[in-house]
């Protein structure tokens, strides 16, 4: 240990004292031993710390910081450079603003498009998100603070997130849902680590001691602090044990004194406190040390050009039918939909960024070069259909060359705490554009959301620009590559199916009750798509460009591919190829091809560039559920080179020697996993793929309702006041959404509709202890008097006590 002298003059209560913070965003100090609480603050695309009300939730408006694009954008800019320039700009705002703790990136992956979280994620490759999160990490925590990643793990799904128990078959676990983690881990070496709020194969994530110990501590050497997600302990001791260092926010010294009486009576060995204090302290000793020397303020000018850059190069090029794009010079151009006015250039929920600047695409055209004969915003941002609107668009549209169009969806749909209803845009949108194409069929769609979307009207679109959420300067960066000041190099993160019954995991999302059950295994995103031929409307890895590049001479070897690249088309541009690997043995079930590297290449004009790509450790790896580790299999490689998943430009072939592992699967048992056509797998194949029985996944309506049930079963519960309770939150979000107040609403859904009964005291700051929890489940168990009882008394006991702690404090 490092701090075994400063640990011996601890108290055993001050060591528990440190594992809970002392607020809502703090860590607790003991100003006895010069031990200072650190600020830990979300921040996955932005700095957002709260103006005031440090002891709250944080729902108010944080201080003012640049807001760069979201990871879901930025790695469609498959650039890691780049991605280490926002971290780097991101950890001297972090700085600036004396936060320790920079709660981000996330890494999980898009398992499936309607995640209402995923414009905060990088993609749904594993590959991808880890190397795009190491990039952010290293430059975060190249100012001296600390990167958080998270959530750990297999947090895939919004609804139910606190209590949904994820059932996974461990090579899935491995290949697809920690491989991000561990490139995090290794390659980023963050120092810490936040832990997800829902169950992984039956126990809750922070007390898995499978994830939390055997893989993280052990197999990857992780020796930094894991916190809990806000509100995400279920068992304070339980998590101790895991390695769970730091619980947020804080209870007020209730869960302290739990880990007190499991020291005392043997449950906890001291040592392992004494570790997990170890490990916080070094966690804010270094960051506090970059404290010493003089804070300087930002440029904010200068992070503002630098977020323009990073949108630039993260817009997609999707369509460009007859070279509309870019735009010619002079060509009169008609500026429809309400996206334009007020950009949608963020997401919602704990990511919220105050913007120090925030460009507006109707200020912006002067300097672009585009001649815009007005706008109309065609359309209410909130789905209400509006023909008023529609007509007025289309009148403006007949006088103009070219239609430019700006779609999306609202700040409201895309939302923390809450998933997607469907992946289609709003219908009141798409009645414009087909108004609009009656009139003026020349038209350039430009979407505006963080994920995935469903694009049945796409032919009547000539032109299609994604900028996802570009941040505070994505509406002068779109104008750019419009007018062609800038040649769009982004290229797709994640799939956009046809339609969303397309998606492998559409029976399975977001999983009934109690349990999400992911019966595709390593089939997500591409992986499913190519091996069960399953036709996409854009491919994994694709996006256009103004240029054109051909691939050549190929030259595959031990250590690597290289081959020759060359920009075959009249003006500069950047390429992302792409490293493809499958393997030609049908021993074990495969994807047909899997991401194992990438390069992002600027070229001249009429240039040509030798690429090489290197082989590394997860080039040819699987996970072996027989072994339980790493293996090879013996076999020949298919080694491609693409410029999208489905756009391969060059193979070659690399026979490679194995490790001589057992296969680990009785083949006859998984037809469906080595068909690779896994959309529909029953409960008797999943059960042999996982090695058990699946767990029940519907509540049991006949039980008490205990800690770890929510306030949605409320509508079962025996109380009569439970029951209406219940009734009063569904009519609140009702009542608020019709008079469009939607993001209270979506609050109500996130904050108390899907909580557990634990949450209400995990998430009060200590207004609310378990025991006056314990009264409140009484009243809902039909129990109402004993329960309110039980309740007042608690909460007078409460009160009381802590009125003498703080004269004990004020006398200490």
């Amino acid at each position: 240990m490092k701090y075994k002298e400063l640990i011996a003059q601890m108290t055993l209560e001050e060591k528990a004292s440190l594992m809970s913070g002392k607020d809502f965003w703090q860590t607790q100090d003991i100003e006895r031993l010069g031990i200072q609480s650190i600020f830990l603050a979300d921040g996955p695309h932005g700095i957002r710390k709260q103006a005031v009300a440090a002891d709250k939730l944080g729902l108010n408006a944080g201080v003012p910081a640049t807001c760069y694009p979201t990871a879901a954008t930025v790695a469609n800019s498959w650039n890691v450079e780049l991605g280490e320039k926002v971290g780097e700009y991101l950890g001297e705002e972090a700085i600036s603003q004396k936060v320790n703790v920079l709660l981000g990136p996330g890494v999980n992956m898009k398992r499936n498009p309607l995640c209402g979280r995923n414009f905060e994620y990088f993609s749904e490759d594993p590959y991808l998100a880890g190397k795009m999160a190491a990039s952010y990490i290293k430059g975060i925590q190249s100012q001296g603070i600390s990167a958080c990643v998270k959530h750990f793990a297999v947090n895939n799904q919004e609804e139910r997130r606190m209590s949904i128990d994820t059932i996974v078959d461990e090579r899935a676990l491995r290949e697809i849902y920690l491989t991000a983690f561990e490139i995090a881990v290794k390659e980023g070496r963050t120092k810490s680590i936040m832990s997800s709020y829902n169950k992984i194969n039956g126990t809750y994530a922070n007390e898995n001691i499978h994830l939390m110990q055997d893989i993280l501590r052990k197999e990857w050497g992780y020796q930094g602090v894991v916190v809990t997600d806000w509100g995400g302990s279920n068992d304070r001791v339980a998590g101790l044990l895991a390695g769970n260092e730091l619980e947020m926010p804080t209870t007020s010294g209730e869960t302290d004194q739990e880990i007190v009486e499991a020291v005392r009576t043997g449950e906890v060995p001291e040592e392992v406190l004494d570790k997990c204090v170890d490990r916080l302290l070094d966690l804010i000793i270094t960051t506090e040390s970059v404290y010493k020397r003089p804070r300087l303020d930002f440029n904010v000018e200068q992070h503002h050009r630098v977020s323009q850059k990073v949108a630039e190069e993260s817009i997609v090029l999707l369509k460009n039918e007859g070279g509309i794009l870019p735009l010619k010079f002079g060509k009169k151009v008609a500026v429809i939909g309400d996206f334009a006015k007020d950009a949608r250039y963020q997401g919602a929920g704990s990511s919220i960024v105050n913007p120090t600047i925030l460009d507006h695409t109707l200020d912006c055209f002067e300097e672009s070069g585009i001649v815009s004969i007005g706008f109309e915003s065609g359309f209410e941002r909130y789905g209400r259909k509006n023909l008023r609107k529609i007509a007025k668009a289309c009148a403006l549209a007949e006088k103009a060359d070219v239609v430019l169009l700006y779609l999306g969806l609202d700040e409201v749909t895309e939302a923390d705490g809450l998933d997607r209803r469907s992946m289609q845009i709003p219908e009141n949108q798409i009645d414009l554009l087909h108004a609009l194409h009656k009139v003026n069929p020349n038209i350039i769609a430009i979407l505006s959301c963080g994920s995935a979307v469903e694009m049945p009207w796409i032919g009547k679109v000539r032109g299609l620009l994604h900028g996802y959420l570009g941040g505070q300067a994505g509406a002068r960066a779109i104008l750019r590559v419009l007018s062609g000041d800038v040649n769009p190099s982004g290229k797709l993160a994640e799939t956009y199916p046809l339609r969303y019954e397309d998606t492998p995991s559409y029976r399975h999302f977001p999983g009934n009750e109690l349990t999400v059950e992911y019966r595709e295994s390593i089939f997500i995103g591409y992986r499913y798509y190519d091996t069960a031929d399953i036709d996409v409307l854009f491919p994994f890895g694709y996006g256009l460009s103004y240029t054109t590049f051909d691939y050549s001479d190929i030259k595959v070897g031990q250590m690597g591919v290289t081959f020759k690249l060359t920009n075959s088309g009249d003006r500069a541009g950047m390429e992302v190829a792409q490293l493809y690997v499958g393997c030609k043995s049908s021993d074990i079930f495969r994807p047909r091809k899997e991401l194992k590297g990438f390069v992002k290449v600027f070229i001249n004009a009429g240039e040509s560039k030798m690429v090489t790509i290197p082989f590394d450790d997860k080039t040819f790896r699987y996970f072996n559920v027989k072994t339980n580790q790493w293996e090879v299999e013996e076999a020949q490689y298919t080694i491609m080179i693409g410029a999208s998943s489905a756009d391969i430009r060059l193979t070659g072939y690399l026979q490679v020697m194995g490790t001589g592992a057992p296969l680990p699967y009785e083949k006859e048992k998984l037809p469906s996993y080595y068909l690779g056509r896994v959309n529909d797998v029953g409960v008797d194949e999943f059960e042999n793929l996982i090695g058990h029985k699946v767990p029940v996944a519907t509540w049991d309506r006949s039980k008490p309702l205990g800690y770890n049930d929510t306030i949605e079963q409320c509508q079962y519960a025996k109380g009569a006041v439970a029951r209406l309770a219940y009734h009063l939150i569904v009519f609140a979000y009702w009542f608020l959404r019709k008079i469009g107040k939607r993001s209270t609403a979506n609050l109500i859904m996130m904050s108390v509709y899907h909580t557990p009964f634990r949450g209400i005291a995990r998430m009060t700051g200590g207004v609310v202890n378990m025991a006056m929890v314990d009264g409140l489940l009484m009243m809902a168990n039909g129990r109402f008097f004993k329960g309110l009882s039980h309740f007042m008394k608690e909460r007078s006991r409460k009160v009381k006590a802590d009125k003498l702690r703080q004269q004990n404090k004020g006398l200490a």
